[in-house]
């Protein structure tokens, strides 16, 4: 065998000396790219920065000698190169540049809660190590496009809350490296792949809240997803049934497929699931019985409300000693509570309202469990509260209300110092309620309404107080003079009892206090005369007992009084004239000794049963049904004295107001040029401030509000037109024009969907500011349906254009995806306050946008009802428990939207002036009468095609006004029903009788088959 060949000795002793003088270049080179790496990085942020015309949340992205821009809060840096942008919440308006690509190194980019439109950016192919992409909660719009799957190495991908249409592509199937895939709340009209289902690598899978997705089936494949922990599918067309393969996916933890047209059974299966902790199959079609074979031992949160499961509840759940949470409310459950469930060593909330569950709540309930809330509501229950429910000493909601429990209450409620709310009304308890339970310092609302308790109202009441509900009991005794100390009370309603003596002067102390209702009790002697603090009182009914004497003139100056009742007593003397002065739409005065005229401004058609069976009364004119009065030419004498006294005043403060405004308005021109104005955008704008500033002018004025006016102003020779709000303070301070603008643009320039109206900017100086919309083509609905102008003359829509069926349910449709996207899909959610059709606006497509957010509020937490400092909102469209007790959730804007439902089925305005009541309450009355609903319906309709769908609409009107809150639809049902095709869309059996009031529609009925006894 041949040895290698040496080499020189020569060459050895070369080469070494040859190569360090490369390395030494080579490593030279890589250092200045290396140092070249962090200046080009700065430079791209820099022009990053500038693309977006330099918002002011980026104010700190500016070089410094001091530190690196590795250091600023939106950068996060790897080895001394950018890796992640975190640009959440900086109120950009401009698409994404494909300069961003040039930061070689970026894995994750975060514009999540911006302003972004346009399509897709599909610049970020070039983005070669991208791995985590949010997009969510923007205004993205167009399709996901086809070759989405360039973007290889993905790992994250969130596009929540935007825009996006059409079919989600099966391009994503091909990312094979997702670990987390959300596409929910978009505007996707078509399908999504099957092959999603097949990214073994997936952890997180949602696609939530696309009603609009093709109906579809849960794929057969779905369950290969062994690594599966999140899965999230509400709302989006699933039909069918729930596979009992679903114990196949051993990783999952959450099943969220609520919302849906899901039949069938719960399968056994999902219990066998040893890591899920939560389980949601609320508001389906899901129907059968719970499955026995419960054997999920970490299961610690079982929601399985709103569907149509029936038999008993399952002895097996005592096995799940981890549970914490269990909600089976509003179902058709029957038998009895298993005693094991109050065993369980974990359980805190336990909701099982609205089924049609009997005999006794096991006696050692809460003795063993950390109880705060036990809901019970609208069963058959029978026998005696357990005495032991506060055992733990966390008991925060107590409701069960509706069944026939019976016995006395429990000594140990009065000890549970938690206890924020008590429903126990409309059972059959006795004797007295403990006296600790007045007095518990955090109860908030007491209800023992229709019950048989007794016994005295006590001298002091919890300090947080606001709701007393003890009507039909037999409590007696006089109403306390220190009645006075409970200063939050908010409703009192005493109303057939047996109370007695008279009504304290210190009952008119309570500042809160809105709805006092007192009728029918043994209350007699005179009125308090003085009235201190009833500014916000709302109703008034102490009719049916003995009051005697005069009715006080005070009671007129009521500021917010509409509906006194003080019928059926011994009230004596004249009607004072400030009674006349009242606002009310509900006024009995009837079956009392009063004598003389009437107030000439309360001979009103409206009020021609408000003054029976006072045999002095008299009135000018006999359509009263009372006696004319005889000094009539006397009366009209006095009166013509005193007008043209009136007249002569009026004429020289109309001169003082005409000088003021002449003063006001030649300040208001300098307004904006005395004083810097600042503009905030809130989407990319193609006008400067100088574009709105000059079209202030009264040619361009298009409506008027008490807020200011309205002006629709062309900001660029293209044509482009928006709509400008002119808020004005006159150089003082006006907190509540000032709240309403802050309420705008909070609101307003932090959410956006297709159906709001967008806010473009606002501009602000010292004495005025504007707020900038979208100028919307067809004006209000308001304006549509009622013929007042039709349209602004702006509009270029003929003015004699019917507004049909079609079109009205399109409305419809899109004014509930608006409310049901503030309700739902807003954190924190939204709340209008002032839902009506001069506030639904209309596109050039009759698409329809919620405007008007100066009165919307954000609530802490969904359905958690939020104080109000004062009743706001518009006559006809306020909920009546809105108006008693300052208190909103999301059931208030139901309310109005119903409304809104009537008037575009019958063409009637929500407090039509020739009516003697508002619409809904009429709609009520000519269900209840018996009517057909045809004959209800807009004249327009008439030998109309779609009366059906129309009628179905009316009735989902009359469900949403229902006064019993818990039993209106959530928004989410409207839309829901709304979509429905017409022939599924079935109405509701509506009876003659007045009460219950009428079922829902057959989607949504069974919630509330217990709740309207």
């Amino acid at each position: 065998m041949p040895r290698p060949t040496s080499s020189p000795p020569h060459v050895h002793f070369f080469f070494p000396f040859f190569y360090i003088p490369c390395l030494v270049f080579l490593c030279s080179l890589s250092h200045v790219a290396e140092s070249q790496i962090p200046d080009q990085e700065l430079q791209a942020l820099l022009q990053l920065r500038q693309s977006w015309h330099s918002p002011s949340s980026l104010d700190h992205w500016v070089p410094s000698n001091s530190s690196s821009h590795c250091t600023w809060p939106e950068v996060t840096c790897q080895d001394g190169s950018i890796s992640e942008l975190n640009l959440v919440y900086l109120n950009i308006n401009y698409s994404i540049p494909p300069f961003i690509c040039h930061l070689k190194n970026l894995t994750k980019l975060d514009v999540s809660n911006n302003n972004i439109s346009g399509e897709f950016p599909t610049v970020l192919y070039d983005c070669s190590k991208l791995a985590y992409l949010d997009l969510s909660q923007n205004s993205f719009q167009g399709p996901i496009p086809s070759d989405i799957d360039r973007m290889a190495d993905l790992q994250v991908l969130i596009l929540t809350a935007n825009s996006f249409s059409f079919d989600i592509p099966a391009s994503i199937a091909r990312l094979q490296r997702l670990r987390i895939l959300h596409l929910n709340q978009s505007e996707y009209n078509g399908t999504y792949p099957e092959e999603i289902f097949g990214l073994s690598n997936l952890e997180e899978l949602s696609l939530a809240y696309n009603p609009q997705l093709a109906p579809s089936q849960l794929p057969r494949n779905f369950t290969a997803l062994k690594k599966l922990r999140f899965f999230s599918m509400p709302q989006t067309n699933l039909f069918g049934g729930i596979p009992e393969t679903v114990s196949d996916m051993e990783a999952l933890e959450c099943l969220n497929l609520g919302a849906n047209p899901l039949t069938g059974k719960i399968p056994g299966s999902i219990f066998a699931l040893r890591n899920l902790s939560q389980l949601y199959v609320y508001e389906t079609n899901v129907s059968g019985s719970i499955p026995q074979a419960v054997s999920a031992t970490k299961l610690s949160v079982i929601h399985l409300s709103f569907n149509n499961l029936t038999g008993n509840i399952p002895e097996d759940f005592r096995k799940l000693e981890n549970l914490s949470s269990l909600s089976l409310q509003y179902n058709q459950l029957s038998g009895g509570i298993p005693k094991g469930i109050g065993r369980l060593p974990a359980l805190s909330d336990v909701r099982l309202s609205n089924n049609i569950l009997s005999g006794t709540i096991p006696p050692d309930f809460g003795k063993l469990s950390p109880l705060t809330r036990f809901e019970a509501s609208c069963n058959k229950l029978t026998g005696a509260l357990p005495e032991q429910l506060c055992h733990g000493g966390m008991l925060f909601e107590l409701d069960v209300s509706y069944n026939n429990l019976s016995g006395e209450l429990p000594e140990s409620l009065g000890n549970c110092s938690t206890l924020s709310v008590v429903k126990l009304n409309n059972n059959g308890f006795t004797g007295n309620v403990p006296g600790g339970l007045w007095m518990s310092r955090n109860l908030t609302a007491l209800c023992l309404s229709v019950n048989g308790l007794s016994g005295e109202l006590p001298e002091e009441l919890s300090p947080n107080l606001t709701r007393i509900e003890m009507h039909n009991n037999k409590f007696s005794g006089k109403l306390p003079t220190t009645v006075s100390s409970w200063r939050n009370l908010v409703v009192f309603d005493a109303t057939n009892t047996l109370l007695s003596g008279t009504v304290p002067t210190e009952l008119t102390e309570l500042p809160s206090l809105t709805t006092l209702l007192l009728s029918q009790n043994d209350l007699s002697g005179i009125l308090p005369t003085d009235i201190v603090s009833w500014k916000s009182l709302t109703a008034l009914n102490l009719s049916h007992n003995k009051i005697s004497g005069p009715i006080p003139s005070k009671i007129g100056l009521l500021p917010v009084l509409t509906q006194l009742d003080l019928s059926d007593n011994q009230l004596s003397g004249l009607i004072p004239p400030e009674i006349g002065q009242l606002n009310v739409n509900r006024l009995n005065l009837s079956c009392n000794r009063l004598s003389g005229p009437i107030p000439a401004k309360l001979e009103h058609t409206a009020y021609d049963t408000s003054f029976l069976n006072n045999s002095d009364l008299c009135a000018s004119n006999s359509f009263m049904k009372l006696n004319v009065c005889n000094s009539h030419s006397h009366r009209s004498s006095k009166t013509g004295h005193t007008l043209i006294v009136i007249l002569t005043i009026a004429a020289a403060m109309v001169i003082v107001l005409l000088v003021l405004l002449m003063i006001r308005a030649s300040r208001k021109n300098k307004d904006w040029y005395d004083s810097t104005p600042k503009l905030t955008s809130f989407q990319r704008l193609n006008f400067t401030e100088s574009n709105i500033l000059s079209g202030l002018k009264e040619l361009n004025v298009i409506g008027s509000g008490g807020s200011g006016k309205v002006y629709h102003i062309i900001v660029n020779p293209s044509g482009d037109a928006v709509a400008v709000k002119r808020i004005s303070n006159n150089g003082k301070s006006d907190e509540k024009l000032e709240k309403q603008f802050v309420a705008e643009v909070e609101i307003l320039g932090n959410i956006k969907h297709l159906h709001i109206i967008k806010l473009l900017c606002c501009i602000s100086c010292e004495n005025s500011k504007l707020l900038v919309y979208e100028y919307m083509e067809n004006s209000s609905l308001d304006l549509w349906l009622h013929k007042k102008k039709r349209l602004s003359p702006v509009s270029g829509v003929a003015n004699n254009m019917i507004l049909e069926w079609p079109k009205r349910l399109q409305i419809a449709i899109g004014a509930a995806k608006g409310l049901y996207y503030m309700h739902n899909n807003c954190s924190p959610p939204i709340i209008h306050r002032d839902v009506k059709s001069s506030n639904i606006l209309l596109d050039s497509e009759f698409n329809a946008k919620i405007a008007d957010f100066g009165l919307a509020r954000m609530l802490d937490k969904p359905g958690e009802a939020a104080s109000m400092s004062a009743v706001a909102g518009t006559l006809g469209y306020l909920a009546p428990e809105y108006a008693h007790t300052t208190r909103a959730n999301e059931k208030i804007d139901v309310y109005s939207f119903g409304v809104v439902l009537l008037e575009l089925t019958t063409g009637r305005e929500a407090n039509d002036a020739n009516e003697d009541m508002c619409l809904a309450d009429w709609a009520w009355h000519h269900m209840q009468d018996g009517k057909p609903i045809s004959d209800a319906l807009d004249e327009e309709f008439k030998d109309n095609s779609n009366i059906d769908e129309i009628s179905n609409v009316f009735e989902l009107g009359i469900f949403c006004t229902n006064p019993l809150p818990s039993a209106r639809p959530t928004m989410k049902e409207v839309v829901q029903v709304l979509l429905k095709p017409s022939n599924q869309r079935h109405r509701p059996d509506v009876g003659p009788s007045p009460q219950p009031p009428p079922p829902a529609p057959v989607e949504i009925q069974r919630r509330n088959t217990n709740s309207l006894h």
